[in-house]
């Protein structure tokens, strides 16, 4: 009965593969993917995922989509989407603070000016009510 099993086995095996080989044969492809044979498999690595040539945008992180390796997310991958988001962050911030740093003393300024300009309009007023006090008391 062992000898049967192993027999049909291999006749099974045997036309299989003469199947497949003469399916082949009729398309017309070959191994390497010639015309008529299976097309390349896409690349299911990103060369770059996010825009180099101008900052990243909400709308460029929403539709973000990293590649899965066979234990997750390639590693490599994800290290450089965080590190660009990292400093273009850092740099936006530190852009903010020097714009809240250049409207802070923009209005520190405006706040001086407008003090100066009421310390020259009361000293007038000021100048001659000490003035008529000197006077009044020579």
């Amino acid at each position: 009965m062992f000898v049967f099993l192993l027999i049909s086995l291999v006749v099974v095996v045997a036309a299989v593969t003469l199947a497949i080989v003469a399916g082949a044969e009729r398309s017309g492809a070959s191994p390497r993917g010639a015309p008529g044979g299976l097309a390349d498999v896409p690349a299911d690595l990103l060369d770059e995922p996010l825009p180099p040539e101008r900052p990243v945008t909400h709308a460029d992180v929403a539709g973000l989509r990293l590649a899965v390796g066979v234990r997750g997310y390639r590693m490599d991958q994800v290290d450089d989407v965080l590190d660009r988001l990292g400093a273009e962050l850092a740099e936006r911030d530190a852009r903010i603070a020097e714009l809240e740093s250049a409207l802070a003393g923009a209005q520190a300024v405006a706040m001086g000016r407008g003090e100066g300009h009421r310390l020259t309009k009361e000293e007038p007023r000021d100048g001659p009510a000490e003035g008529g006090q000197e006077a009044g008391e020579r």
